[in-house]
């Protein structure tokens, strides 16, 4: 009867969802749902999956995957969800295959960057394997509700108590370094030493966790739990208190189907991929830049080997400290600028750019990665030759050794020297600008001809 009502609920949706069930019996094994506007949603914004698990009185478990990051422009709540699956079991197997089932119809799954899970799922190497280039992380909120629930459990003073659920929201929504450190002391202060072991405080200090995290400010970081607590309160109140897996699930989607408003909010031309910034956040916050860039540094530590991505984050500080997109002419060539030069990227893989550093080493310079970053992507394995893929080489020494030659030596000598002189004529007086100018002038008509054949 229930999945009856399930399928009637589905019929009636005007633009059909994806619904895959399994039966055995009458009842409800497996269960995978998305609609059109789901997948959309996803599309646009992969780069982050949230994954909470509810489970019903039965032991059904309900996995929500939500987009997450600094430029969602959703409101509402489970506006963010993307994806509802039940596994038959929550073994390595049944995981796997709702995870394969996921990624055959969201295409969207290889550009994600980061997974935020509840540290207590046992998943983890499986996750890990099913999407290979993300990096698997605690969440934020559910290590919050994971220590709510050890100190209502330990039946501390009521002072105590209190102290420590104060100071824990104080944190979450300010999560420097300098405070999770002082919650991780105060801790070990309050907490009985037989017991402490058990609240991990360890994830405290595992700054990794929150620089996911510590982008918002701290009325964004307020906004951000309330959000989710009210979304984990509605997936409970539907399919967590209900037995009928089928009557549960029917619920949560008729719910959704009546408040989805959250569309109207959500205009950016759905299709299957993205290929440029939307219009209304393209205009990147420097908290944004900065998860965007600790995305592709994540990406070339985990896709290059280790001394190609020595050479290549020493590229990508030099766009964190100046960058700019400064024009297309199509959408095969772009003209990116960082500082004085200007060089012509070829986007389409493998990558190529005309600067002397990607023609020397063939590895993503910093105009490839300025490219990546004003586009809000992360680097592909198809982008990289395939010398400097992981595995492939020895180490720093024997890339310098293979490449160098006296002409790159002369090549960036000159263009740190361009640099250095470059930075010096913008910052100083005019009266010194010209005397600088002149002597630069005098110098260079004597070395390469007269000033009609040469301008500086």
């Amino acid at each position: 009867m229930a999945l009856t009502m399930l399928n009637e609920l589905l019929i009636e949706d005007p633009s059909p969802p994806l619904l895959l069930y399994q039966v055995s019996k009458t009842k409800l094994e497996t269960l995978n749902y998305q609609s059109c506007f789901m997948q959309g949603v996803f599309a646009h914004f992969p780069e982050i999956l949230f994954i909470h698990r509810t489970y019903n009185p039965m032991g059904k478990v309900l996995y929500t995957f939500l987009v997450d990051g600094p430029w969602m422009q959703l409101e509402g709540h489970l506006a963010q969800a993307v994806y509802f699956a039940i596994p038959a079991k929550e073994d390595a197997e049944g995981l796997a295959e709702m995870f394969q089932v996921f990624k055959k119809f969201n295409a969207a799954w290889e550009r994600v960057c980061t997974i935020l899970v509840d540290p207590s799922l046992l998943s983890l190497p499986t996750l890990a394997m099913e999407f290979p280039i993300a990096e698997v992380l605690p969440s934020a909120f559910h290590i919050c509700k994971f220590l709510q629930g050890k100190f209502y459990q330990l039946s501390l003073e009521p002072p105590v108590e209190q102290v420590l659920l104060t100071s824990l929201q104080s944190t979450m929504c300010s999560a420097t370094a300098g405070n999770l450190k002082k919650l991780y002391t105060l801790l070990s202060t309050c907490i009985p030493p037989d017991q402490l072991p058990k609240l991990h405080s360890y994830w405290l200090l595992n700054d990794r966790i929150w620089l996911a995290h510590r982008w918002r400010s701290r009325a964004e970081s307020s906004r951000y739990f309330q959000g989710l607590e009210v979304t984990t309160r509605i997936l409970s109140q539907f399919f967590g208190t209900t037995p009928s897996v089928e009557q549960g699930m029917t619920s949560l989607l008729r719910y959704m189907r009546q408040n989805s408003g959250d569309k109207a909010r959500f205009s950016l031309g759905l299709g299957p991929q993205r290929s440029h910034v939307p219009s209304d956040i393209s205009r990147q916050s420097p908290k944004v830049e900065q998860l965007v860039e600790a995305c592709i540094e994540h990406s070339l530590q985990t896709i290059c080997t280790g001394p190609a991505a020595q050479l290549c984050l020493g590229e990508l500080a030099v766009v964190q400290k100046s960058v700019h997109l400064i024009g297309s002419n199509s959408e095969k060539v772009n003209n990116i600028q960082i500082l004085e030069d200007t060089h012509r990227v070829q986007p389409q893989p493998p990558a190529s750019c005309s600067c002397y550093f990607h023609q020397a080493f063939h590895l993503p310079c910093r105009h490839i990665l300025a490219m990546l970053s004003a586009q809000r992507q992360v680097l592909q394995p198809d982008m990289l030759s395939p010398q400097w893929t992981a595995g492939c080489a020895a180490n720093l020494n024997d890339i310098l050794a293979n490449k160098w030659s006296e002409t790159v030596g002369k090549h960036l000598a000159v263009a740190l020297l361009t640099e250095e002189v470059g930075q010096l004529l913008q910052h100083c007086s005019q009266e010194e600008f010209e005397q600088r100018y002149s002597t630069l002038r005098e110098l260079a008509d004597r070395w390469i001809g007269p000033y009609e054949q040469v301008q500086l």
